[in-house]
């Protein structure tokens, strides 16, 4: 994990300097930081990250008109640090392809907490994909080795943590998950959970699979007990 690469993205320059030192007090070394908008896609189009901690209130862009711009050009993981709490607010973070969200005042422990739990997740999801490379289901294929999802033969953009959690539930078909163990599996920590990460993330999956989000029969809910993958059969694939 020392040798991930973060970049900070505050106009606040007290909270760039406390993650930052709060950073290296953990051992990572490779610590880019930012405080508007413009720097802020220059470092991402300069450079590769492994995780982008991104505030809103930005003085030139909103960060989350910024996460869609970044979006556009990688999946690096991105972690909303903002004073903005609403469930509106973080409902809108996560269902433009933000990873976690977390609120200010914080513990830039919690931070720290956080960061370790989303490297790791994608730790173990890079080793994953020496085993199973490819599922295969005609309707769509899921493949591991170049992170790509096809859905009719045709190449859909997903964020790194969708493949994951869709990588998860062809791993483990016909299986009823609670969205807490979601959360916990693919995740990686039931402690900072939260039910609607889980929930926004497959309701984005079914559109992108092109799942009927009314009567779904991919990923299909459980009323009260949890989700279940079904895959694809030939009935489905020629609907």
């Amino acid at each position: 994990m020392e040798s991930a690469k973060i970049l900070v993205v505050d106009d606040e320059i007290g909270i760039l300097k406390l993650l930052e030192i709060t950073l290296r007090k953990e051992n990572f070394i490779h610590i880019d930081t930012a405080s508007t908008g413009k720097d802020t896609l220059q470092r991402v189009k300069e450079n590769t990250f492994d995780i982008i901690l991104l505030d809103i209130m930005l003085p030139d862009i909103s960060g989350f008109e910024l996460c869609t711009e970044i979006r556009k050009n990688t999946n690096t993981p991105i972690i909303f640090v903002s004073a903005r709490s609403t469930d509106f607010d973080k409902l809108t973070g996560l269902g433009i392809g933000g990873d976690d969200y977390i609120t200010k005042p914080f513990n830039p422990l919690e931070v720290v907490a956080r960061i370790k739990v989303i490297l790791r997740r994608l730790k173990m999801y890079e080793s994953s994909q020496l085993q199973d490379t490819v599922y295969d289901y005609g309707y769509f294929t899921l493949n591991h080795e170049s992170a790509t999802l096809t859905v009719k033969n045709q190449l859909v953009e997903c964020t790194a943590k969708e493949l994951e959690l869709l990588h998860f539930f062809c791993k483990n078909p016909n299986r009823i998950y609670t969205t807490g163990q979601l959360y916990e599996f693919v995740w990686g920590n039931d402690v900072f959970g939260e039910e609607k990460t889980v929930t926004i993330h497959i309701s984005k999956l079914r559109k992108k699979l092109g799942d009927d989000t009314r009567k779904p029969k991919i990923i299909v809910n459980l009323r009260g007990i949890g989700y279940k993958f079904i895959p694809p059969n030939e009935a489905f694939i020629c609907e």
